[in-house]
């Protein structure tokens, strides 16, 4: 692998120890499918009674029961600008979902206009009795400037425990330089209040020329984002060719997009000034080549063994498999590769109320499945 440093010049850049190389994993796994006919399933909540609320990228949201029958679309959901990366991704059900009924998606936005522009939009909904359709849909945040693209939309959802929500924002592909600016929302992470608006405490508030909803800036493209054990915001973003980088979020921080990067440009060549900067966060991992990320789920249950308490779980589209990160004091020790044959893409991740990992497959026919020894 050749990187470029700042001058310009070519250097070798070696894998770092920081980064260790993914190794296959000692512990033996197998999937058990629940259900399958899912269209480009993109996320998975848990509902009671060993429920699953799913959506699909098309901009359907479903309801498969404990029996892994699959439901009809829930009435209800907004518009959407469905094609090539966008339409309906992550959902979240609210913390007190239990009292409330409430839950959190993203999706593709059109513009107003009916124009070919559009962007990441977080909503607020009640899954209304009968469990048939959303009612009282709100829009919290909408992401800003719309953006003729069908690429690199982030979406995905964290509620702290004090129910604040983060949303993962792309940077539309043709505007990465625009990562790199506070006056826009092109390349963030944004911080909300769940009844919309920015949350308190953001690190720009009051500044000018920045947007107070702003968490942290300088990324690519967010598919996966998970609390850590402590309950900090970690996620994993997709590189260019090769550097997908796994980041541990911290308020007002500088991810480097497209300054600083461990790929290249598709098809060869540099992209902006090398691995790293001043005033620019290097990853805690990285991935050469890219895996692809989407999904990630942190492991609190024994179901897999102690040694597995406290690892991310990631999944990877580009090799259908999904990497397990060990952490040790924020430092990456081992990257360990599962399913090696599962020979599907996956695109989420999530740990099921009963300790056990559930995944979904990104195909025509998609499916849930479990994790188990």
């Amino acid at each position: 692998m050749v990187t470029w440093g700042v001058a310009g010049c070519a250097v070798a850049q070696p894998y770092p120890a920081a980064s260790p190389t993914p190794q296959p994993s000692e512990q033996k796994l197998s999937v058990k499918e629940i259900a399958r006919g899912l269209e480009h399933p993109w996320a998975l909540a848990f509902l009671p009674e060993q429920r699953y609320l799913v959506t699909e990228r098309p901009g359907r949201m479903r309801i498969v029961d404990a029996q892994g029958k699959i439901g009809p679309a829930l009435k209800g959901l907004p518009v959407m600008a469905a094609g090539g990366q966008g339409g309906l991704l992550d959902v979240v059900l609210d913390k007190d979902f239990g009292k409330n009924r409430r839950l959190y998606f993203c999706f593709s936005e059109p513009a107003a206009d009916g124009g070919s522009d559009n962007s990441t939009a977080l909503a607020s909904a009640t899954l209304a009795d009968g469990d048939a359709a959303l009612k009282d849909v709100k829009i919290l945040f909408s992401q800003q400037p719309k953006v003729a693209s069908r690429l690199h939309f982030g979406c995905r959802i964290v509620q702290d425990a004090k129910g604040v929500l983060f949303l993962t924002l792309g940077e539309r592909f043709s505007q990465k330089e625009q990562a790199q600016t506070l006056d826009n929302h092109l390349g963030k992470i944004v911080r909300i209040q769940p009844s919309g608006g920015a949350a308190p405490g953001n690190p720009f508030a009051g500044k000018s020329g920045a947007l107070a909803e702003i968490w942290s800036y300088g990324h690519r493209n967010i598919q996966s984002a998970a609390l850590g054990p402590d309950g900090r915001l970690w996620e994993v973003e997709h590189g260019p060719q090769g550097g997908d980088e796994l980041n541990l979020v911290q308020p007002g921080r500088n991810y480097g997009w497209p300054e600083i990067t461990f790929g290249e440009n598709y098809g060869g060549g540099r992209i902006g000034k090398g691995t790293a900067m001043k005033g620019m966060e290097a990853p805690v991992h990285y991935w050469v080549p890219s895996i692809a990320p989407s999904g990630m789920a942190l492991i609190t249950s024994d179901r897999y063994g102690a040694a597995w308490k406290g690892s991310f779980v990631i999944g990877s589209l580009k090799f259908q498999r999904l990497h397990r990160v060990q952490l040790e004091a924020d430092k990456v020790v081992r990257d360990e590769m599962l399913l090696p044959d599962l020979g599907e893409r996956v695109r989420d991740v999530r740990e099921g109320p009963d300790g056990w990992l559930y995944l979904l497959t990104d195909s025509a026919k998609g499916r849930l499945l479990r994790v188990q020894p």
